[in-house]
């Protein structure tokens, strides 16, 4: 190829069926022949149908359905449970319904034959109408009444090329052959698209399949799909999203107990994220679930409650004994029990009811309680792949999804059957702890993603005005709860309360030794200022006899000194 010659890409012809676009990236070849085949009651007919009337309703291609089994009158009927109005879309010159009637016993085989008078009769619907979309369901009504199957092999490879000569985009619907996928065993070859529907049964629940087995030019999903079929019509459902493209938003929602708030950095769970309550039977599990419904319908948003175990009306008699009343939001509008059966439906029902009213509803949470009743419809790996996908489509939808889990008592907490917890972002597990004859309940964050978390077991408490957490109370035989956790601190009170009783006793004490003491110092400062002054008045005392004396001899000298001058004056005389 010279370099920078285009290549022409295969044009498709999207079907307007959910999900199936998807996988085959844009719906099937355009203007060429698709075979979709499977066993009686898998579906063919119905995909066929849906093909053409979303093609009419949704993309305005009128089409043409030519029917050897059933009549016009009955397909109108049995589709019109689906909400399709072929006599409708017949008014409006969007589609044309035929029926080719093939009775064996009226039919003699005389030489040669061909389908040439199939082809005028098509030719004239397509025509009529400018439609650009055909579906033939089933050749195998027309074929069954010839044996020469070298001609019939023939006038096969004659149609698929008159129908692409037309530009049209078929359906060929066929039967499932022995050891091979139709029972001429040809259609598979000459078609452009082979898609191969199954319907099985497994555990006793019904289980449908589709699988692409070749699309020519085309790259496609491989994996087997699991499909419904229900009042809103077909739908296939991708094992997984084709991509981790969710986005990651940065608000925090309250889980709606401030003590498991304050575990998550005090903010609560991501909004958008996908959060797993775990632990055995008892411990609380669906009334966290509950106190997030609450919190999130107090914050005006809505909330859907898919229960799997309780009525709605169980579900509120007992949350209303936690002081939880869930009816005025019920009322209101902002919450929504679902209760189901888990073996009501297979899993895929389960997953497209699920997709489909969260899609009508547009809550902001959606809560399933719990995931491990789905056990008995299902293996793991089928359950596994039908929660992935619920996870993938909640944060595809920026909806937070809280999932409850049952785990086995005597098996790892730290566990789930399902394999769901590695999808998780936040994982919660409540536990009973058992001490000194006593249940009680603990709670911890298993893991958070990004986001800084509490690694503390806290004791989980619930009264009759609601749920709280207690910081962890940690013993000499480890951490603590119920009433060997009241003793403990009734003994430590005590133990506190005699400690200051004695501590004060030591300080009264004390206080009086110092006022004893102090009065003795005060009465020794007494006495030495009174022996001060004492000394003092001696002291002066002293001096004064001291001058006294002084003063005594002054005048002894003077008067001796005077007696000394009158002797020596008579002397001289």
């Amino acid at each position: 190829m010279a370099s920078g010659q285009e290549v022409d890409l295969l044009q498709k012809a999207a079907t307007g069926i959910d999900g199936f676009d998807e996988i085959t990236n844009g719906g099937l070849p355009k203007g060429r022949p698709s075979l979709v085949c499977g066993s009686a009651g898998c579906g063919k007919t119905l995909f066929a149908l849906e093909f053409l009337v979303r093609g009419a309703l949704q993309f305005n291609e009128p089409g043409v359905f030519v029917a050897f089994e059933e009549t016009q009158k009955d397909l109108v009927t049995n589709v019109a449970s689906l909400g399709f109005r072929l006599d409708e879309l017949e008014a409006q010159n969007l589609l044309r319904v035929d029926h080719v009637h093939v009775d064996r016993s009226e039919i003699e085989e005389v030489g040669e034959y061909d389908l040439e008078g199939l082809f005028v009769r098509l030719g004239y619907l397509i025509d009529q109408i400018g439609a650009t979309r055909v579906v033939i369901d089933t050749l195998e009504t027309i074929f069954a009444s010839f044996d020469n199957t070298a001609i019939l092999r023939s006038e096969l490879r004659r149609l698929f090329t008159w129908l692409k000569d037309k530009g049209v985009t078929a359906i060929i619907t066929g039967e499932r052959g022995e050891g091979q996928l139709t029972r001429q065993g040809l259609e598979e070859y000459v078609s452009d698209c082979v898609i191969l529907l199954d319907h099985r049964i497994i555990n006793q629940v019904s289980t449908r399949r589709l699988r692409i087995v070749k699309y020519r030019g085309s790259t496609h999903g491989t994996n087997e799909y699991p499909f419904l079929i229900d009042k809103d019509g077909f739908s296939v459902l991708p094992v997984t999203a084709l991509g981790l493209k969710h986005s990651a938003q940065q608000d925090r929602v309250s889980s709606g107990v401030s003590g498991i708030d304050a575990m998550l950095g005090g903010k609560g769970y991501y909004r958008g994220s996908s959060v797993l309550i775990s632990g055995t039977s008892g411990t609380g599990k669906s009334s966290l679930a509950a106190c997030f419904a609450k919190s999130t319908c107090e914050r005006g948003e809505r909330c859907l409650y898919f229960a799997f175990e309780e009525s709605e009306p169980q579900v509120v008699r007992n949350m209303r004994s936690i002081g939880l009343d869930l009816q005025p939001y019920i009322d209101q509008g902002l919450l929504r029990i679902l209760a189901t059966r888990p073996t009501l439906y297979g899993l895929e029902m389960h997953l497209a009811t699920m997709q489909r009213t969260i899609k009508r509803e547009q809550p902001s949470a959606v809560i399933i309680d719990p995931i491990s009743n789905l056990d008995p419809i299902g293996s793991q790996f089928d359950i596994s792949a039908m929660l992935t996908r619920l996870v993938d489509f909640l944060k595809a939808n920026g909806t937070t999804g809280l999932f409850v889990n049952l785990n086995s008592a005597d098996g790892n907490l730290e566990k789930t059957e399902s394999g769901l917890s590695s999808t998780m972002d936040t994982w919660i597990l409540v536990k009973f702890i058992e001490a000194s004859g006593e249940r009680n309940r603990g709670l911890y964050v298993l893991k958070s993603r990004g986001m800084a978390h509490s690694n503390q077991v806290q004791e989980f408490v619930i009264t009759d005005h609601g749920l709280s957490l207690r910081d962890a109370y940690l013993g000499t035989d480890g951490v603590l709860t119920g009433s060997a956790r009241l003793v403990q601190e009734a003994k430590e009170k005590a133990d506190r309360n005699r400690l200051e009783w004695e501590t004060q006793r030591k300080f009264s004490a004390f206080d009086r030794k110092r006022k004893v003491l102090q009065a003795q110092l005060l009465a020794i400062q007494a006495e030495i200022e009174d022996d001060e002054l004492t000394m003092e008045a001696e002291r002066r005392n002293e001096q004064e006899r001291l001058l006294g004396l002084q003063a005594m001899r002054m005048d002894l000298a003077q008067s001796r000194s005077a007696r000394t001058s009158r002797e020596d004056s008579g002397v001289d005389n």
